[in-house]
């Protein structure tokens, strides 16, 4: 159990509601998908009601300091059967990298693989009072377009499973290409704390509002509002 999940949740029972995408710039075709993630009839593309208006306000504050550019959705709601399947599936390529065969692993290999892949993949908890956060309607991964609609350069890409995927990785590395990286890493996180997200601490593109994580950041006795959908 990571700290956070020992954090009370309130559902308030707000609905998840379709992100109005063409505002936004998206990542297409939604990564997950494509590697026949289950989602059945859901949709990864959807948020809590107040999530969503949150997101929205997060967008205009970024186009009032950058016109013209957008946040670029990359995943929001995961059923925790997506979740089961991409934790699989990060564990099988990691090892794959290492030269080694995800069926014929040590004891000692297999936690260590795994040690890697829940420093970024939440557990896949059927547990109501453990949810993982994307499964709440509450988190969302994302990134930046300028105002031509390219990508901007965010130093690492989502899901990376490396100390580059910290926030602040490239904060006192001297090279033009780290600091503009930086400043653009510090950039999403501005405009999305203006509308009150809050970060995760090891993931540059991962913010929620309302769920566990975000109420354990939080403190001061916070409880989270959102739980599993």
């Amino acid at each position: 159990m990571k700290p956070y999940q020992q954090i009370p949740i309130q559902d308030c029972g707000e609905a998840l509601l379709p992100i109005p995408l063409e505002r936004f710039s998206v990542v297409f075709p939604h990564p997950y998908q494509s590697l026949s993630a289950p989602y059945g009839d859901r949709s990864p593309y959807f948020l809590r009601e107040g999530v969503l208006n949150q997101l929205i306000r997060a967008q205009s504050m970024l186009q009032s300091k950058r016109p013209g550019w957008q946040l670029q959705i990359f995943d929001a709601y995961r059923p925790i059967g997506v979740q089961q399947f991409m934790v699989d599936y990060t564990f099988q390529q990691l090892a794959a990298r290492e030269g080694l065969h995800p069926h014929s692993l040590t004891e000692l290999e297999r936690s260590r693989l795994l040690d890697q892949v829940l420093t970024f993949w939440a557990i896949p908890s059927q547990d109501a009072a453990t949810p993982p956060p994307h499964s709440t309607g509450a988190a969302i991964d994302l990134a930046l377009s300028d105002s031509h609609g390219n990508p901007v350069d965010m130093g690492s890409p989502i899901d990376e499973i490396s100390p580059r995927s910290y926030p602040n990785h490239f904060a006192n590395r001297p090279e033009t290409s780290a600091q503009s990286a930086h400043h653009h890493r510090r950039l999403l996180a501005e405009v999305m704390a203006s509308a009150g997200f809050r970060q995760h601490p090891s993931e540059w593109w991962h913010f929620s509002i309302g769920d566990q994580l975000w109420a354990w950041q939080a403190g001061d006795g916070a409880i989270a509002r959102y739980g599993g959908v």
